[in-house]
């Protein structure tokens, strides 16, 4: 039997209010969040997970164990309203589909997917089967979808191919705005970071009224990194805390890190590339560098200039002046800095196939390491 989680936004009873994130550990950060500290302080940003968690002991391919999923982000929720986007590669080993037509074109017409490495192509069938089936969407002619993802088949039965047509549909249709499920939710179930247990983050940044009073909302799935070079608020936090290694992995990294980026402010698509190029400022503020085998892929993309993608006419666009973009990059790193580590406070332990098993960052030693450097805020 497989357990299915749609795990899309949460009321205050839920899952996303009772997980500790990193801000109530008193973890100190730079920059001022939004309301929910999410993508989804950007309006109109929707998010939906579908997690898929079943079986225990020796991997049997095509039945499991399986700990795997998918995630939805939906730039201006579930209709079809083209947004300007941008993307970049830091390292390649990785796939984030539909980003050529991105690139030529500047603009993202339908959500963003993350899924595990062997699901891409079930899910951006899906996701097209998805936009044809609802009048919303009678505009469109042809999709490519973007469709992300990262390794998890230390933990999962990857080449089970278990993620099906029905779980992206569910994400997709359970997205909604409001807190937002991290950890081991979504395509973030069986993930890994700097060898502790990985998966969904999100966070957020308000820009200083005096630079445009613009929202930076960041998502990631955080799957890569070594632990010695993990490091929290300024502090070498994985080699202090060297035991709890994950069994039954290599000591390498060869995980990945997808990060989408959404704003409110008037960026154009070779902009939104820029904000995209500032995301590894953020990862490596946690000591990501990038790896041989590390797949680190993002997308940006602005809400505003709504109508822009018109078939008739001319649009009238607004565009942030460049002078004015720093606040934007600065807001994208602090923000990618925090949901990674939101990411890491939220997961929870997790043992898969053949007995693999990948431990939480444990908050109370975390706490007691940044106590002794002091950088906890108490």
């Amino acid at each position: 039997m497989i357990l299915i989680l749609f795990c899309a936004v949460l009321t205050a009873r839920g899952l996303g209010q009772a997980k500790p994130r990193a801000r109530d550990l008193g973890i100190p950060f730079d920059g001022r969040p939004g309301p929910l500290n999410a993508i989804t302080d950007v309006v109109g940003v929707e998010v939906g997970h579908t997690t898929l968690i079943s079986g225990e002991g020796q991997l049997e391919v095509g039945k499991g164990p399986i700990r795997t999923g998918v995630t939805a982000v939906l730039p201006r929720g579930k209709k079809y309203a083209p947004v300007f986007a941008g993307w970049f590669s830091l390292n390649g080993n990785g796939e984030m589909t539909g980003t050529t037509w991105v690139e030529e074109s500047g603009f993202l017409e339908g959500p963003i997917m993350i899924t595990n490495t062997h699901s891409v192509g079930v899910v951006r069938d899906a996701v097209v089967a998805w936009l044809i089936s609802d009048l919303v969407f009678a505009d469109i002619r042809f999709a490519l979808p973007v469709v992300a993802e990262t390794y998890d088949g230390m933990l999962s039965d990857i080449n089970g191919f278990h993620v099906n047509k029905e779980h992206v549909f569910a994400a997709l249709n359970s997205s909604a705005s409001g807190p937002v499920a991290e950890g081991n939710v979504g395509g973030g179930t069986g993930m890994v970071c700097h060898r502790f247990k990985g998966g969904i983050g999100t966070a957020s940044r308000k820009v200083n009224a005096r630079y445009g009073g613009y929202t930076v909302g960041v998502l990631v799935q955080a799957n890569y990194g070594y632990r010695a070079t993990l490091t929290i608020a300024g502090v070498p936090v994985g080699r202090e805390i060297t035991d709890l290694q994950p069994i039954g992995y290599p000591r390498t990294d060869n995980g990945s890190i997808i990060v989408a980026v959404a704003t409110d402010a008037p960026l154009l698509p070779h902009q939104l590339k820029r904000l995209a190029r500032r995301v590894p400022l953020g990862i490596s503020k946690v000591g990501g560098m990038g790896g041989n085998s590390s797949g680190d892929i993002f997308i940006a993309f602005s809400t505003a200039n709504p109508g822009a993608a018109t078939r008739s006419g001319i649009p009238r666009l607004n565009m942030l002046p460049n002078d004015r973009i720093n606040p934007l990059f600065e807001a994208t790193i602090q923000a990618t800095e925090e949901a990674i580590i939101n990411a890491l406070i939220a997961a929870e332990t997790m043992t898969g196939i053949n007995g693999n098993t990948v431990y939480a960052l444990p908050h109370d030693r975390l706490r007691e390491v940044l106590s002794r450097y002091k950088r906890l805020i108490e």
